[in-house]
């Protein structure tokens, strides 16, 4: 079963950094493009970036461009999502999820995802 485990998020003031980790479990991630979501209270599951199966290509939201980094180790069979800058408008739940290319929906189940809050 494809499970991906988000962690890394939590409280941090406008301004701030905060690294969100993507584990596999259970299946190699080698072969798969992975996409970070989120979801604000209220609002649709966007899309945030994906990289590419081989890290070669990457993409972001225009909301988050020149903020956000995404990154892969898939000898550690993890992704990474390294955010700057942080605004209260990045409050929202974090989610990681396998996709067959960065064109492409994502597949498998969302996990639990990770709480991002953005306050002073």
């Amino acid at each position: 079963q494809l499970q991906l485990v988000e962690s890394g998020g939590g409280l941090v003031q406008p301004g701030g950094s905060l690294r969100l980790s993507c584990a596999a479990s259970g299946f190699t991630l080698d072969y798969y493009a992975i996409g970070w979501f989120r979801q604000a209270p209220g609002k649709e599951r966007e899309g945030v970036s994906c990289i590419s199966s081989g890290g070669g290509s990457t993409m972001y939201a225009d909301s988050v461009k020149g903020r956000f980094t995404i990154s892969r180790d898939n000898a550690k069979n993890t992704a990474y999502l390294q955010m700057n800058s942080l605004k209260p408008e990045d409050t929202a739940i974090y989610y990681c999820a396998p996709q067959p290319d960065c064109e492409a929906d994502p597949f498998g189940s969302w996990g639990q995802g990770t709480q991002v809050t953005v306050s002073s």
